[in-house]
């Protein structure tokens, strides 16, 4: 079981926030996080963005994703309306950085996101959004307005003994490097995006 091993106020370039890191071990360097606005109103449905790692998206503003954007404006989102964003560990979908840069490797060859994966021997998708519905019970949280364009992270809410009360689109426009990406992502993931944006 996972459990609250630390936390802190963190002033960032979108305001301040509360930073909580969990674990099953006091020792692990890279646990997940509960990063929330001060603003905050429990009582209500809270806004919650479940994030998955993205080191590339989000340190090195890779043009290959909207990842970065959509943390930044999730962080901007929850600043000024409250809420919570659940940041999970799950880097390129959960098949780890050196996987995801042998998956870019063959995009160079013209395979798309999903089909560089299953060559590689890897699942299109292996993150599990299990961990951030553990961490919504820890912090008490029973009602939520979800940030995403990804059903599969509403079926786990639904699933859950959390109540969905509304779900808040969170599209990042294409650009010429993410609009094969963001192809893939609604014709085979199912994700609600605007023709568009595509």
């Amino acid at each position: 079981m996972i459990k609250i091993q630390a936390e802190a106020n963190v002033p960032t370039e979108h305001g301040t926030f509360r930073m909580i890191a969990f674990s099953e071990n006091a020792n692990d360097w890279m646990p997940h996080m509960a990063i929330i606005a001060e603003n905050t109103d429990f009582s209500k449905p809270v806004n919650v963005r479940f994030h998955s790692e993205c080191i590339t998206g989000e340190v090195f503003h890779s043009k290959k994703c909207e990842c970065g954007q959509q943390l930044d404006a999730a962080m901007k989102y929850i600043h000024e309306n409250g809420g919570i964003i659940v940041y999970l560990r799950q880097e390129g979908r959960n098949i780890g950085i050196i996987n995801k840069l042998k998956a870019y490797s063959l995009q160079e060859k013209g395979l798309d996101t999903v089909e560089a994966n299953l060559q590689l021997g890897l699942p299109a998708d292996d993150r599990n959004f299990g961990v951030a519905i553990e961490i919504l019970n820890l912090l008490n949280v029973k009602d939520v307005n979800l940030l995403t364009n990804n059903p599969e992270k509403v079926k786990y809410v639904v699933d859950s003994n959390i109540h969905l009360n509304s779900r808040i689109p969170l599209q990042i426009p294409a650009n010429d490097m993410s609009r094969g990406y963001l192809k893939t992502k609604k014709d085979y993931f199912g994700h609600l995006l605007d023709d568009n944006d595509n």
